[in-house]
């Protein structure tokens, strides 16, 4: 079965950061792209950044490019986001998400995923 499971969200002051973890399970991390969305009150969910182990490659949302760094430890079977340079625009629900057939370069499509975690708040105070 397969399972995603975020920690790391939290409160913090505008400028701030915070890192994220996704713990997967029921499947090969190396195997499969790994995504992470975001949605906030009243707004559309977002795809915010992917990586394929496999291929080493990773997306980022230009709205996070530059500030947001996506990175996966296989041994963990782990998935990491880190945050920086946070503004209040970033407040939202993040998920970790993950497809049977998904692609690295269709991140922003929702339909490439199957498989999401419960969420972990991010709140950005400014």
């Amino acid at each position: 079965e397969v399972q995603l499971v975020e920690s790391g969200g939290d409160w913090v002051q505008a400028g701030g950061s915070l890192r994220l973890a996704c713990a997967t399970s029921g499947f090969t991390l190396d195997d499969y792209v790994i995504g992470w969305w975001r949605q906030a009150p009243g707004k559309e969910r977002e795809g915010v950044s992917c990586i394929s182990t496999k291929w080493r490659s990773t997306y980022y949302a230009d709205s996070v490019k530059g500030r947001f760094i996506i990175s996966s430890d296989s041994a963990k079977n782990t998935v990491y986001l880190q945050m920086n340079s946070l503004k209040p625009e970033d407040t939202a629900v993040y998920y970790c998400t993950t497809g049977a057939h998904a692609l690295l370069r269709l991140c922003g499509s929702v339909y490439e995923f199957d498989y999401w975690g419960q969420g972990t708040q991010v709140t950005v105070s400014s």
